[in-house]
């Protein structure tokens, strides 16, 4: 007599059905005789698989569980869903797991959820998952480093109490370890971590370069990888910016030099050039500059120069952090001429974009300079087109007339009709400056010189004596004094 199947057994196998759209084959839903209690066994060779089905049912199920958390994580609407589930707790057994792309998903999923908020940070801190990522990040492949890494970073980001549990436990050998893995992507990913792990404040930062990282960082500002020259950077940036101490560090590991060649690169220079300004790259490379002679100057003459030239910001940075005073001294003191013509090119950049970056280089005394230089026959060719560009650079912006008069004397025609074209601008609405060009000279100055009729020197000339009376103009004019006497010899005085 045949004996039903359990009723149960049916609804779970259709639950079964509905989940993974077929039933492992060691189970049969029919009829079975008396004392199989529904349950027929499959045939022995069937049973065999059975194990395997097992397992592939439950690896399908954990690779699809941290899918779907890690997609759910990069919504901020799930998050606290995700946290009230204890996601976290459930999440820390799948590092471990024997399946790599798991553990890695895992990892990702972690870093985006502690990414999120500095709770969810402190939740990996005290579930004690930061020491089993510390562990694998020696031990695993480079898809794992990278979501390890970007776990630790995720983690520091938030406060130095997060970015110290990292040092704490161990983050920053392994990270910089990291830094030598020969997968950019690894080397970006430690990085990042080491940068987000240093911003914070100068003990932090200690750690780092205690830990190696700023010579391996310097290495990685020589990649090819335009992020991974940029995120390197920015950790040597945000290492430097707390003490004039880990500045020198960083300038002492030849970072600069390599900086400067960075600011080349035509997609990211702007960027980093507001980057190495931003982190205080900039009063490092001054001290540098005022500390050293010679050809190791160069590198940091190149740089100033090259971070000046992009917006008016980056270059009154400069003017700021007292460059412009290093500049000239450069130019003074150097004896060879491409160290020269580097610090006349560098002041040039700075001094060209606004009547305030030419008045704050004028008043370094430092265009008299410029002219001797361009003028000397000693000079190389070099030299002399990079102070005539640099002269003109600063003149064409400077307002500042007392800076400009000494080049009426001194300047030749294609330098002096810059020089009169800035008079021509300032004096018609400046009667202050109109008057004291009178008493020192430069009104009687400008009537001596000889340009050619219909030149644009002579438009300037016409347009600044526009500004004063014809009888004023007329007595500062050459030979008006012998007219007078003239005049007084053919005087006749009234007799009575």
């Amino acid at each position: 007599m045949a004996v039903t199947s359990r009723p149960g057994l049916t609804v779970a196998t259709r639950r079964l059905r509905s989940v993974s759209g077929r039933l492992p084959r060691s189970v049969n839903t029919q009829s079975s005789p008396a004392g199989s209690r529904g349950v027929v066994e499959s045939e022995p060779h069937t049973r065999s698989h059975e194990p395997a089905a097992v397992f592939e049912l439950y690896q399908n199920a954990r690779t699809r569980f941290v899918q779907m958390v890690a997609e759910q994580a990069t919504r901020p609407q799930n998050i606290e869903t995700l946290q009230n589930a204890g996601i976290m707790s459930l999440l820390r057994p799948l590092l471990l797991d024997v399946v790599p792309t798991i553990q890695q998903t895992a990892a990702l999923a972690l870093g985006r959820l502690a990414n999120y908020n500095d709770d969810l940070a402190e939740a990996v801190v005290k579930g004690d998952i930061l020491p089993q990522l510390v562990y694998s990040l020696a031990e695993q492949n480079c898809v794992y480093k990278k979501a390890a890494a970007f776990v630790l970073r995720a983690v520091g980001k938030h406060s130095p109490q997060l970015a110290q549990a990292t040092v704490d436990c161990g983050a920053l050998d392994s990270l910089v370890i990291c830094l030598e893995d020969f997968d950019p992507g690894v080397k970006e990913a430690a990085a990042w971590a080491l940068a987000y792990i240093a911003r914070h404040n100068a003990e932090l930062s200690q750690a780092v370069v205690d830990a190696g990282a700023v010579p391996l960082l310097v290495l990685c500002i020589q990649e090819p990888e335009i992020a991974l020259k940029k995120i390197a950077a920015l950790a040597l940036g945000d290492i430097s910016k707390h003490s004039s101490e880990l500045a020198q560090t960083v300038v002492d590991s030849g970072a600069i030099a390599h900086l400067a060649q960075m600011i080349l690169n035509p997609d990211e220079k702007l960027k980093l050039s507001q980057l190495i300004v931003n982190a205080g790259g900039v009063a490092a490379v001054i001290d540098c500059i005022e500390s050293c002679k010679g050809n190791i100057r160069l590198p940091g003459i190149m740089m100033l120069g090259y971070v000046a030239a992009h917006s008016e910001n980056l270059a009154m940075a400069v003017i700021i952090s007292k460059g412009v005073p290093q500049l000239s001294a450069c130019l003074s003191e150097e004896p060879e001429d491409h160290i020269k013509a580097a610090a006349a090119w560098a002041l040039g950049q700075v001094g060209r974009h606004t009547p305030e970056h030419a008045r704050a280089v004028a008043l370094t005394d430092v265009l008299p300079v410029l002219l001797a230089l361009y003028l000397s026959t000693e000079s190389s060719e070099d030299l002399q087109v990079k102070c005539k560009k640099a002269i003109k650079n600063i003149i064409q912006k400077c307002t500042y007339l007392p800076a400009l008069e000494p080049f009426l004397y001194d300047a030749p025609p294609n330098i002096l009709k810059y020089v009169a074209g800035q008079f021509s601008k300032v004096l018609p609405h400046d009667s202050k400056a109109r008057r004291l060009f009178v008493m020192s000279g430069g009104l009687k100055k400008i009537q001596e010189i000889k340009a050619e009729p219909g030149s644009l020197l002579q438009e300037y000339i016409n347009n600044i004596n526009n500004c004063y009376p014809e009888e004023i103009v007329r007595y500062y004019s050459p030979g008006y004094s012998d007219t007078l006497l003239q005049r007084v010899d053919s005087y006749q005085p009234l007799t009575n």
